[in-house]
């Protein structure tokens, strides 16, 4: 799998650094789980750009993305939208795991824990064996 790298658009950086200043409720709540290693030392970084999009949550070495919806992603149209972005990461090698702001605000347990387990999951998978 390759890794996916940082977009360095200056649009991208500058509204990722305004997302991080101005972070949801939810959002304060997951990356205090998330900072400074502390899911069982795994790094994540916060609104961090990627492929022409701001993921809320990455994890460069899982290539996992971490998204936060709020009530608008509810709407037939947001819905679609985040299919379709999610579509362009995988295809990028990124797994996408959604959680909604309500989960993560009533059980950030349980949304750690569905992480971690992913995580754990994809580390105990062996790599594919390269061809001959």
């Amino acid at each position: 799998m390759a890794l996916v790298h940082r977009d360095h658009s200056k649009r991208l950086l500058g509204f990722a650094r305004r997302m991080r200043r101005e972070a949801t409720d939810a959002e304060r709540k997951l990356w205090s789980i998330l900072r400074d290693h502390r899911l069982c030392g795994h790094r994540f970084r916060r609104q961090h750009p990627v492929a022409g999009y701001i993921l809320d949550f990455f994890c460069p070495k899982a290539q996992l993305a971490i998204e936060l919806d709020g009530g608008q992603h509810a709407d037939d149209e947001h819905r679609a939208y985040d299919e379709r972005r999610d579509a362009i990461l995988r295809q990028s090698g990124i797994e996408v795991m959604r959680f909604s702001d309500h989960d993560m605000l009533t059980n950030a347990e349980g949304v750690a824990k569905a992480i971690l387990e992913w995580l754990e999951k994809e580390a105990a998978e062996p790599s594919p064996q390269p061809s001959p």
